[in-house]
């Protein structure tokens, strides 16, 4: 249900609103001054206030300004007989939805309540979608301002069908990345297909990716749709692309500028439309120079560009990963653990050569190795065994290093008040801290309290 709340010192007017909006199943409030309306207007949800421009007390204008400082969402019409270009810039510029003049006729205001309530919905769908991708985006955990970054990258390139380039090193979540994309997209009903250029031989990736006509080689006894046109209308996924040799990157600049391919062994020209996103751990620009990567596809291929953080860059995000791998393997396992504090340190101080998909891969280790309720040092593999020593040492160093910051701290407060009280004469303080002279002004250097 809608809630209204119509400001207005003449009653004839606020109980006309009031009467047509309660028909149309708002719920509707009526006052008669700005100042009651803020009281009634403390601590609930309004969507919508309609007030009077001119008012005995606070104008419309100071009730505008306070509703809109209070909550942004809140929708506002000003309404008064008395209009100028100068009030109804004014009233705009704090915020109203618009601006109406008496006389009007019910159904005028009726439109522009509907487009005012429709403004509302989409802002706080808008503000919904933002609080929700600050968490995850589909099966995109983390929170740190890098995966942020990721996240508004994704929101952006989603709705069109401009190729998008993937940077990150191994483990980093390219793929995931590359199917949220497409399940944003207005193609998500259409097919997703991925293929990893460096897991299939150099002989056979051609007519993976083209397809082949029967016979175009020895064992090719039909033909075969390549994972071009398998895409058609949806999205093709290339993992590792710096992995592609160097005739096919000919073949699939073509394909990119024309939208059309022929099959290995073929002669048949055949349209395909297909969204490109491409994948790859390696510095392109580096093997674009060693005359590894071609340039021009380079070029095509990276009109937009989502570089992908490390783990170790989103260290923020590590326990938040580890927990939701922990219930993933807990549940599929039948089994009931958890990580003590001790092994989540562990795992902030681990560097995480393989990103997220070691993290993930170890999580699973454990809880498969698990014995007990807790996982243990025992559970882990070996390499990060040196790593718990290492931290329990830098722990060790880290309270005697506090220790030192806290009491230098204390030194710092003691001189500086000293010197305060004794009007800046350093043979005076130092008389009274019991130091010499030139032992005072090494402190007062150390501690930048010289003025």
């Amino acid at each position: 249900m809608i809630r209204m709340l119509i400001v207005d010192d003449k009653e004839s007017m606020r109980r006309s609103l009031s009467r047509f909006f309660s028909e149309k199943g708002h719920d509707v409030i009526e006052c008669s001054s700005g100042e009651e309306a803020l009281e009634r207007f403390q601590g609930s949800e309004t969507d919508l206030v309609i007030t009077d421009f001119q008012m005995g007390g606070m104008s419309g204008l100071d009730l505008l300004k306070e509703i809109k400082g209070k909550s942004p969402l809140t929708q506002v019409m000003v309404v008064t007989a008395f209009g100028t270009v100068e009030s109804a810039v004014e009233a705009m510029r704090q915020g109203a939805f618009d601006y109406l003049l008496k006389p009007f006729s019910l159904d005028e205001i009726e439109t522009k309540v509907e487009k005012a309530l429709d403004q509302r919905r989409l802002l706080t769908e808008n503000r919904y979608l933002r609080e929700t991708i600050q968490k995850r985006m589909g099966r995109m955990i983390g929170q740190s301002p890098k995966m942020q970054q990721v996240y508004r990258l994704i929101e952006k390139v989603s709705p069109n069908t401009a190729p998008v380039l993937i940077l990150g090193a191994t483990g980093t979540g390219k793929e995931l990345v590359a199917k949220e994309i497409h399940n944003k997209s207005p193609r998500a009903d259409r097919p997703f297909i991925a293929i990893n250029c460096g897991a299939i031989p150099e002989n056979l990736i051609e007519a993976e990716l083209f397809g082949y006509e029967k016979g175009a080689f020895t064992g090719a006894g039909g033909s075969k749709k390549g994972r071009f046109e398998m895409a058609d209308g949806g999205t093709l996924f290339l993992d590792e692309i710096g992995e592609l040799p160097l005739h096919l990157q000919v073949k699939l600049l073509r394909f990119i500028q024309e939208r059309e391919l022929e099959r290995l062994g073929g002669t048949k020209t055949i349209k395909v439309d297909s969204r490109l996103i491409a994948a790859t751990h390696r510095n392109l620009k580096e093997e674009v120079q060693a005359d590894r990567f071609r340039e021009d596809l380079y070029y095509r291929i990276r009109v937009i560009e989502i570089p992908l953080p490390s783990l170790r860059e989103r260290g923020d995000d590590i326990r938040e990963l580890a927990t939701h791998f922990l219930e993933k393997y807990s549940q599929e396992l039948h089994k009931n653990v958890q990580f003590p504090s001790e092994i989540i340190d562990l795992f902030s101080a681990y560097h995480w050569p393989g990103n997220v998909r070691e993290l993930e891969n170890i999580v699973e280790r454990a809880v498969v190795l698990a014995e007990e309720e807790t996982i243990h040092l025992e559970d882990l593999p070996p390499e990060l065994h040196s790593i718990s020593a290492t931290t329990e040492s830098s722990s060790t160093q880290s309270a005697t290093t506090g220790m030192t910051e806290r009491i230098e701290g204390m030194e710092r407060e003691i001189i500086r008040k000293t010197m305060e009280d004794t009007d800046g004469n350093q043979t005076k303080a130092a008389k009274i801290l019991g130091l010499h002279r030139s032992s005072l002004q090494y402190k007062l250097r150390k501690y930048d309290l010289l003025g």
